[in-house]
């Protein structure tokens, strides 16, 4: 069963069955009294939720101890369904426009080109009945269900049920129906998961992180003031290169006062300081670490971001081109190392930390149906097999040759390396090189389920235009493929980046539905952890991901069973985008009760 929400002209919260959106299920009062009628109609019939934004709805619901286990995000869904050219002749042929009043999505994107390697999927994410998953976005300040704000924004039951009927039957009418489901039902778990994750929280131990802090910076500093340790090394650059007014903060006077020193430098980067030789290039590099940490994770960002032992961060689900999430605020997606050990679990609770490894490589592997390729990764390290198979001498090479294979570098290692795997794996090779092949065409390419890169944008077709002129220059035409190759380095990566993006959906949507129920049937007395809000003050739940890693915060009592959920979920997302091929994802997995101690 599928429940479509809206709000009506007397700006109450209505519930229709989609199929049939005329007749209401139940209005209610914006609040509590919707909240109440939300966990009356999931407790009933477990249907999917059909709303525009997830963003506008869960977060509320969380907040008054309402879990819903699945929805369809019109959003989200929208906006792969507009642009994927597996509905393009759909789109024409249904010719139907999205609505107005659809909020766009997190990116822009243009149509793509199918890529052949489609498998059929399970039930698990149909549409008509995908079972409790999410991951999700969390930018918009959310509201009560049917306040002002969302009341001026959000369209009637019947309207939405409405635009519903459209992507399912663009769906249903694509080249890749199974794919797309998949897809659609993996973004829109997508978004549950990222206001879950925003309303849990993740642990956070102010007394470590400003330990970190008072270690390597020194004691918070007043107002205006920079601390003792940066001073400290600020005073050595100075005194290194002569330049006893120097602002180390300023790019223009460190490049400036190098140049001065006879340091011949055109950035102040990291790897190009270190190919000079000069007594103040690591103090230098120090400095900037130090201005770093306190610009991104210093005091002021704790004050801010910290509150009540939980860091909430806001997650943009879908945030890049390719899938990948974003944040939008908090930095969650760049914590650095240094403030990792903050992360602490709650008494009586731990942490289970597991990344995928080498997981771009993997899923290339299996949207290539490369046989040779996952026999040198099958159940171990894959450069180390890439070794074995003697592809290439090292680890460090196999690692440089596979980079260099998914992001297109010609020059140096990676150009001498590269074509060994183009020997030894010509299937995955000949993916990549076709998605850069059309890319330098300006044509859009496409992930595995679907999602569509954007086209290049005017400024690149007018290079291309220009140097095909009668009197192009030389230099017209260099810039010409320059700016080629370099769209065919974006579009070489970017199936492959987006389908891991999948992946890693499908991986934390399954074990999102696997956690809620080994929360359900223990009966242990739990120390609840309070600060995770009323859903999740007593069941294990997702509290972060990166790309391909995430963290599970747990009662320790369930840290096994947990462990085992996580590994066979990956086992599970392998399954729905690859059917019987057989690729691994092998996780490397740590159950401890600091973030920081996964890194050891």
């Amino acid at each position: 069963m599928q429940i479509a929400v809206g709000v009506g002209d007397d700006g109450r919260v209505e519930f229709v069955d989609v199929a049939a959106p005329d007749e209401l299920l139940a209005v209610a009062v914006a609040g509590a009294a919707s909240a109440r009628e939300f966990r009356r109609l999931e407790a009933e019939f477990g249907p999917r939720w059909v709303w525009t934004d997830v963003r506008r709805w869960y977060p509320s619901l969380l907040a008054s101890g309402v879990r819903l286990a699945r929805c369809h995000d019109l959003r989200l869904a929208g906006a792969v369904l507009g642009h994927s050219t597996f509905t393009a002749d759909a789109r024409a042929r249904i010719g139907r426009p999205a609505p107005a009043w659809l909020p766009p999505g997190p990116t822009a994107a243009t149509a793509v080109l199918e890529v052949d390697v489609v498998p059929t999927h399970e039930a698990l994410f149909d549409l008509d009945d995908f079972g409790g998953a999410g991951l999700g976005e969390q930018v918009v300040a959310p509201g009560s269900p049917g306040d002002d704000a969302v009341a001026s924004r959000t369209p009637s039951a019947a309207s939405v049920a409405e635009e519903y009927g459209r992507q399912v039957a663009l769906v249903a009418s694509s080249t890749a129906p199974a794919a797309l489901r998949l897809l659609v039902a993996a973004e829109s778990a997508g978004a549950l998961i990222g206001a879950e994750m925003r309303a849990a929280g993740l642990p956070w131990s102010r007394d470590v992180h400003e330990s970190v802090l008072e270690r390597e910076l020194g004691a918070r500093p007043a107002s205006g003031r920079k601390p003792v340790r940066m001073e400290e090394v600020a005073a050595v650059v100075r005194s290194e290169l002569g330049a006893a007014t120097l602002n180390p903060d300023s790019q223009v006077d460190v490049l400036r006062a190098l140049r001065s020193a006879g340091v011949p430098v055109s950035s102040t980067s990291r790897w190009e300081l270190r190919e000079h030789e000069h007594p103040a290039i690591e103090p230098l590099i120090a400095y900037k670490r130090l201005a770093r940490l306190l610009s991104a994770n210093g005091w002021a960002w704790l004050d801010e971001w910290v509150h009540d032992g939980r860091f909430r961060p806001e997650y943009v689900p879908g945030g890049t081109a390719t899938g990948r999430w974003a944040t939008s605020g908090g930095g969650a997606l760049q914590l650095p190392k240094l403030v990792r050990s903050a992360v602490v679990a709650d008494p009586g609770w731990t942490l289970v930390v597991a990344d995928a490894a080498q997981l771009e490589p993997r899923v290339l592997t299996g949207m290539a149906r490369d046989e040779a390729m996952e026999r040198a990764g099958h159940d171990r390290d894959l450069y180390r097999g890439l070794v074995d198979a003697g592809v290439v001498a090292t680890r460090d090479e196999a690692k440089i040759a596979i980079l260099g294979a998914m992001y297109g570098a010609t020059t140096g290692d990676s150009g001498r390396l590269v074509p060994r795997l183009s020997r030894a794996f010509p299937k995955a090779m000949h993916l990549v090189d076709r998605a850069a092949f059309d890319g330098e065409r300006g044509t859009s390419v496409t992930t595995l389920l679907g999602r569509s890169s954007p086209l290049p944008p005017a400024e690149w077709r007018e290079i291309q235009a220009r140097a095909s002129q009668p009197e192009a220059t030389p230099a017209d035409e260099r810039r010409a493929r320059s700016s080629a190759r370099d769209w065919g380095r974006f579009t070489r990566n970017f199936v492959v980046q987006g389908s891991a993006a999948e992946w890693a959906l499908c991986w934390m949507a399954d074990l999102r539905a696997k956690l809620h129920e080994i929360g359900g049937r223990r009966t242990d007395a739990i120390t609840p952890a309070s600060a995770s809000g009323p859903v999740f003050a007593a069941v294990p739940h997702l509290v972060y991901f990166l790309h391909d890693e995430i963290i599970v915060h747990t009662p320790k009592v369930l840290a096994d069973e947990v462990a085992d959920a996580v590994r066979d979920s990956a086992v599970t997302a392998g399954r729905l985008l690859f059917g019987g091929f057989p690729v691994g994802f092998p996780l490397d997995l740590a159950v401890v009760d600091s973030y920081g101690a996964a890194d050891s």
